[in-house]
Order: structure tokens, then sequence, then C-alpha cells
């Protein structure tokens, strides 16, 4: 029936093509990218319903006691705020040099540690009483100048080591990763040893200034800390705004995004990459470096520190998308309200599950996964 209409056969495209010489695949990719909605499947529907049973699990959280609800959310946004710092730093290095630098984590701690050893050792000033801590000197006062002076040498010094890793370490081996991680591994192990030896075992916290308050006031009669809540929140909006800017609004910014879709063009366009790199590295080392600041005197430092935020961090990279800095904003978010209501809400009666909070962080990671398998923000290589 060689006069039938019938739809030939095209072995090279693989299918079936229509009249118009498109394949039926080809159709599907089109109409995915003009926007047309995604079919529903079993897992996207089972995940809706984990989703909707969770916000009504927070919901009669929220009304047992509103005010318990309203510090516990806030803890989380303000967590979420310097894993944003860490993490941006993470994702800049990863998106422009796919770099997974697993020494991130390391920097973060030393960088609290060496604001630390700054901040006893050139500012602290004695003032009655035994001074008897645990965790320092309880005895002692400090100004504002002797917390900025502190963090900004130390976010200086881990961006000038950040620079040194790269161009010793990383530079020669560009372009194999397994092998790049593997380096950036070793150099956690031996950061992490020297720390030891050199700070000692013990939880230390970087003291604020003791003119800033403790507290401030919100409404509903609700009190926060004064540095989770004005400081380290307001250091990653701004951090977070500055970093925007510097990508959609500069001429680095244009070549780093360049070089995220085609680094070779780039090159071939007489722009010197190495250096570049190199300037994206020494970024990516000072936001850890001041995350290590902010995380040391919001928190504490201590062994083991850098592990859990470099975990962190792959965190908020893998949820967000690997390279996009608003997806690292919206999986830090994520991580830290998951966190922090794990913490206080996994109690079911008599039955306490709070020690078991982790397993949510990772639940939240296969979620996100299953539905996104590149991350919220995340694009093809």
């Amino acid at each position: 029936m060689s006069g039938s209409s019938q739809t030939p056969l095209d072995p090279a495209a693989g299918g079936v093509t229509d009249a118009r010489g498109a394949t039926a695949a080809e159709e599907a990719v089109e109409a995915r990218a003009a926007g047309a909605p995604r079919r529903w499947t079993v897992t996207r529907v089972a995940l809706g319903l984990v989703a909707a049973v969770v916000v009504v699990w927070l919901v009669v959280k929220a009304s047992e006691d509103l005010r318990q609800f309203a510090v516990v959310s806030l803890n989380g946004i303000t967590l979420a705020a310097l894993f944003f710092v860490v993490a941006s730093g993470f994702t800049l290095i990863f998106g422009l040099m796919r770099v997974v630098n697993m020494a991130h984590g390391s920097l973060y701690l030393l960088g609290g540690y060496l604001a630390l050893e700054m901040q006893d050792s050139w500012f602290k000033e004695e003032v009655g009483g035994l001074g008897i801590s645990l965790a320092g000197e309880a005895g002692a006062e400090y100004d504002l100048v002797g917390w900025l002076v502190p963090l900004v040498l130390a976010t200086l010094i881990i961006g000038v080591l950040g620079v040194i890793m790269q161009q010793v370490f990383l530079r020669w081996n560009q372009g194999q990763d397994l092998r790049q991680a593997l380096i950036t591994i070793a150099l956690s192990v031996i950061f992490a040893d020297q720390m030891l030896a050199a700070f000692g075992g013990i939880s230390k916290d970087i003291k604020t200034p003791t003119d800033w308050p403790e507290s401030i006031a919100l409404p509903g009669d609700v009190r926060f800390g004064f540095f989770r809540g004005v400081i380290v929140l307001g250091a990653a909006v701004l951090i977070g705004l500055l970093l925007w800017w510097l990508i959609t609004r500069t001429r680095f910014g244009k070549i780093v995004r360049a070089g995220v879709d085609d680094r070779e063009m780039v090159s071939a366009l007489g722009i010197n990459v190495q250096l570049v790199f190199a300037a994206a590295f020494f970024l990516g080392a000072v936001l850890a470096g001041l995350g290590g600041v902010l995380g040391g005197t919001m928190i504490s430092l201590a062994p083991g520190e850098d592990t859990s935020f470099l975990l962190n961090s792959l965190i908020v990279v893998i949820i967000g998308g690997m390279g996009s800095l608003a997806g690292a904003a919206i999986g830090a978010l994520a991580l830290g309200l998951v966190d922090a209501y794990g913490d206080v809400y996994l109690v079911f009666g008599d039955t306490d599950l709070t020690n078991y909070s982790i397993l949510l962080t990772f639940a939240l990671l296969v979620a996100v996964l299953a539905v996104r398998p590149l991350g919220l923000f995340g694009r093809p290589a």
C-alpha cells in the first residue's frame, strides 16, 4: 500500500515522524520546555501527602504554644542564615570550577579558631571575678573593635589560604574531579589534626562585644538573641545581596556565569581563566572563614564542627542545585527549619525521637531529589 497515508518510520530519528518531521520524543521535550504541566506520578503524590501531613503537624504544634513555635522558627531561620553564608562559598567554587572542596569545613573551623585566638591575645580586658569557665574566660570584656578586627583578619587569612590551596594542590589537575576530591579530603584530615593539637578539644566560643544587648523584644512578647537575629541574619541578607550584585551586575559575574556554562569558550575569548578561578576560590574561602567567625560566636567552636558544616554545605548545594545562589538560599532555609523543628517537635506523647532528627535532614534530601534530580534550581551540565 504505497499510496497510503501511513507515517513512515525514520530510523535515524529512532521513532515515528509526523508530517512536520518531528518525532514524538521531540514534541514531548518541546511541550515541557513550553511549560506544559508535568504528569503526576505515584512518587509525587506520596510526597505531596507527606508534605501535607508535615504542615498539619506544624500547625498543631504552633497552636499548642505559639511563642515557642516563633522562637523555634527564628532559630531555624538564623541557623539557615549561617548555613547560607558557608554554603554560598561552596557553591560558588563548585559552580565555576567544578571542584568539590572537601576542605571547606576545615576553612570554616580554622577561621573561627583564628578569630578566637586574636580576640583572646589582643583585645581581652580583664575584670573582677574568678574568671572560671569551661568555655573560656568569664571575667573578660571585649569592645566592638575586639570583635570586628579578628573577624576581618581571620576571613582574609582564610581567603589567602584558600588561594594557596587552589594554586598549589588543585590547579595542576583541573578537571580531574576524583583526584581533587581526594586531595581536599587529605587536606581536611591534616587541618583537623593540627587544629586539635593547637586549640585543644574543649568547646570554645568567640565573645560578642560587651556593649551589645543579649536579646531583643519582638511582637507577641517574644525575646530572641540579638546576635542571631540581627547580626547573623543581617550578614546573610547583606552577603546574599552583594553576591547577587556581583554575579549579575559586574563583569566578573558575567565571566563566572559564562564559565559555569562553557569554560573552554571563555578561555578561547582570551580571558585569564586561571585568574578568575583564583578570585572565585578566594571569595569562597573568605565566605567559609566569615561563617566560621559567625558560627563560633553564635554556636561554638569544637572538633567535628568542620565535618558537620561540610555536610550541611553539601546538603544545601544538592537541594538548591549546583552553582545556584538562589538555590543555596532556599536549600539553607529548608535545612535550617527542618533541623530546628526536628530538634524540638519530634516528641509524640512519652516517646522522644529528637535524637533521630538527623534522619529528617536526609528525608528532605531524598524528597527533593525524587522530584528534582538536579536540585530545585539545578541545570544540566
